[in-house]
């Protein structure tokens, strides 16, 4: 009989355990079950719809510091199944990635339908078996005199499976109920909370710029050593962009027991600090002193936010740079160098959220994506303690995490 593999999750690191699997042993048998009726749905949504698949960075110590949960743990996985096996492992199936200025990664289509055709491409070739709209709700041990260890899996559709080798994929956040089965086979859970999140500004007059966008900012929490710099884009609801994410990232534990209400300083031209922004006034004070201070946009700002933060520092329109008085003046370049804003809430997108939290990552063997508390039960992707920065690095995780169990169950079932 051959042996049989039960994927739990239809994301990208399930699909990568599952299919490389049943590509690695051909006699094993191999079934992807999700709980939903979409297959790969973040994979779907992730980088406007363009997957981005992973992250141009080809040092292991480097891209480990893109993950504020994990970084051990991916330094030893990585060295397995890294950015460059990824790019080869889809270009070999036909989706060749470019890289983009910021390092991310896309496929040349710009479409993440391209990713998904190829997963399920591979899936139909080696006969992964697909079961949509199931969910696993307890999964009992049943040892026997022949293996280490059975899996029987009751499901939601009244249906029980049996299986030989379990790899759970199931993603981030998992319910309530998921955590009871996962304790219940002596597993840990590090309490899940949102990461990648946006900053919400309720009633704040900055939302009147939404779709502002600025190339480089520093954004910093107040109270916290928390700062990062990138790009910043006003939204209707408050403030988002790489840096705002890379930020809740960085702060997901912290800003989740302040129930996301603190304070942020936003510095719109981090190339200056107050005093050396002061200087370059008073040179602009001088060379253009009779033009309007709001016609005169020295700093590479959109003119939309120029004007918002001059007027917000009570500048007249028809002031002129000669007539700024000191007052005015000095509030203007703490708002360019150090804008306060008081966020309340966060706005998460349900399909692309990431999860900080999840299986303790002392419990399962980096080397072999294997519990240590349980033979034969594999862990991949999200639902380990384990979430990278914006920009890829969840993806190569879960790529990373999937084809080592893959590899690791197909070697063992082909020794069986």
């Amino acid at each position: 009989m051959s042996k049989h593999l039960v994927v739990i999750g239809g994301g990208a690191a399930g699909f990568f355990c599952g299919v490389n699997a049943a590509r690695m042993n051909p006699a094993l048998k191999v079934t992807i079950l999700e709980k939903s009726n979409k297959l790969l749905s973040k994979v779907k949504v992730s980088g406007g719809g363009r997957c981005n698949v992973t992250h141009a960075c080809f040092d292991i110590s480097e891209m480990s510091k893109r993950y504020p949960r994990g970084q051990n743990f991916v330094k030893k996985t990585f060295h397995q199944f890294f950015t460059t096996d990824t790019i080869n492992w889809f270009e070999e199936r036909g989706v060749t990635l470019k890289t983009e200025s910021d390092g991310r990664m896309f496929p040349v289509t710009d479409s993440s339908q391209t990713v998904i055709d190829c997963l399920l491409k591979e899936a139909n070739k080696y006969s992964v078996n697909i079961i949509m709209s199931t969910e696993v709700r307890k999964i009992n041990l049943h040892p026997d005199s022949y293996r280490d260890s059975i899996f029987s899996l009751q499901c939601s559709n009244e249906k029980n499976l049996n299986a030989d080798y379990v790899c759970i994929a199931s993603g981030g956040f998992p319910k309530s109920s998921m955590f009871g089965w996962l304790k219940e086979l002596g597993h840990s859970i590090e309490d899940p909370v949102p990461s990648l999140f946006t900053f919400n500004l309720p009633n704040h007059p900055i939302a009147k710029l939404m779709g502002v966008s600025v190339e480089k900012a520093k954004v910093k929490i107040i109270g916290s050593k928390l700062e990062e710099e990138g790009p910043l884009l006003i939204t209707h609801w408050g403030l988002s962009g790489p840096a705002v994410l890379r930020l809740s990232a960085w702060g997901a534990r912290e800003l989740g027991v302040r129930s996301y209400e603190f304070g942020v300083l936003v510095n719109w031209v981090p190339e200056f600090n107050e005093q050396s922004l002061k200087e370059k006034f008073l040179q602009i004070r001088t060379i253009s002193a009779s033009q309007k201070v709001i016609g005169k946009n020295s700093f590479g700002l959109p003119n939309r936010l120029w004007e918002f933060l001059a007027t917000q520092s009570g500048v007249k329109e028809e002031m002129r740079w000669a007539d700024l008085p000191a007052a005015i003046q000095n509030k203007f370049i703490k708002n360019i160098c150090a804008y306060e804003c008081k966020v309340k809430g966060k706005t998460t997108f349900k399909e692309e959220f990431v999860t900080a939290g999840g299986i303790k990552l002392n419990e399962v063997d980096a080397n072999t994506m294997m519990s240590k508390k349980n033979p034969n039960l594999f862990f991949a992707g999200e639902v380990l303690d384990v979430d990278g920065i914006t920009g890829g690095f969840n993806f190569q995780h879960a790529w990373t995490s999937g084809w080592v169990a893959a590899r690791t169950i197909a070697g063992i079932s082909d020794k069986e």
